[in-house]
């Protein structure tokens, strides 16, 4: 599968007293060039995002931002420290067994001591196994985001490929035809100079010249890469450098295709390739 380097996922979770978020954004790069943007709780997560982000990612430029939101305080629910309760049930024991006129605590005093009542939240460990998890989520939305954008780039490049074999389908069948008239043209043009064209040394030269109008070559290498084209694709995978080189070769037989042109229509021909060829080039900048 052909994988775009564009892509965005946002992934977001409610936690015990705060609520998390992932946003990830993918954009085409020549290499991997990974951006994070983390709270300070979370500081220390930057090494194993990097390393499980680029586990996944080959090529473009990424950025996973983290955000980190605290609950209000007083609008998160309450718990009871159970465990400060008896400690201060203990004490408060105590204090009546020294003093047995004193005042027992109420409901109240208990309440209102200090630590008895909790706002939830979240170990630092805890809450990073939760950011981790969190980021994994959000890169297979991402994975899946690339994928259809992949699907789209490889039909495109296909109509590319379909449109060059039909150039290619118009250009070779006039090779024979254009080679033979280019040698009859030049044995006329030697013959108002007073030239014999059907000297053998003349011969000579006038095949040998004419060789270099022959684009039967340059037509079965252009086949040839567009073949590959499509076997790239169909393998998929990381494949946006093998294409991007596909497409230099591509380019430089349309080149030279066309500046062996000695007619019209082979010159119509070399430029509606280089169009389609520069598509093709566009759309494969991104590709992973």
């Amino acid at each position: 599968m052909i994988l775009s380097m564009t892509g965005f996922a946002a992934v977001a979770a409610e936690l015990p007293g705060c609520s998390l978020s992932v946003e990830l954004r993918a954009v085409n790069h020549r290499y991997l060039d990974l951006q994070l943007r983390l709270p300070d709780e979370l500081r220390a997560l930057d090494a194993a995002l990097r390393e499980l982000l680029g586990a996944e990612l080959k090529r473009g430029k990424v950025e996973c931002r983290v955000a980190l939101s605290h609950a209000t305080p007083g609008t998160a629910s309450l718990a009871v420290n159970a465990e400060r309760v008896a400690q201060l049930r203990d004490a408060a024991a105590e204090v009546l067994r020294h003093a047995p006129g004193s005042t027992a605590l109420s409901i109240a005093d208990v309440l209102h001591w200090p630590g008895v009542l909790t706002e939830p939240s979240l170990p630092p460990t805890v809450l990073a196994e939760r950011a981790l998890a969190l980021v994994r989520q959000a890169l297979a939305e991402l994975a899946a985001s690339r994928a259809r954008e992949g699907e789209k780039l490889t039909a495109l490049l296909e109509a590319c490929c379909v449109g060059i074999e039909a150039q290619l389908a118009r250009v070779e069948p006039r090779i024979p035809a254009l080679h033979d008239a280019y040698v009859a043209k030049l044995g006329a043009r030697l013959k108002e100079a007073g030239l014999d064209p059907d000297a053998e040394r003349l011969k000579q030269e006038l095949a040998l010249f004419a060789t270099k109008i022959d684009v039967a070559e340059e037509v079965a290498r252009l086949a040839m890469h567009v073949g590959e084209v499509r076997r790239v694709l169909a393998a998929g995978g990381s494949s946006g450098k093998r294409l991007d080189f596909l497409m230099q070769e591509l380019n430089r037989e349309a080149n030279t295709l066309g500046s062996k042109s000695v007619d019209a229509e082979l010159s119509q021909a070399a430029l509606e390739l280089k169009v389609l060829i520069e598509q093709m080039r566009e759309q494969v900048q991104n590709i992973e």
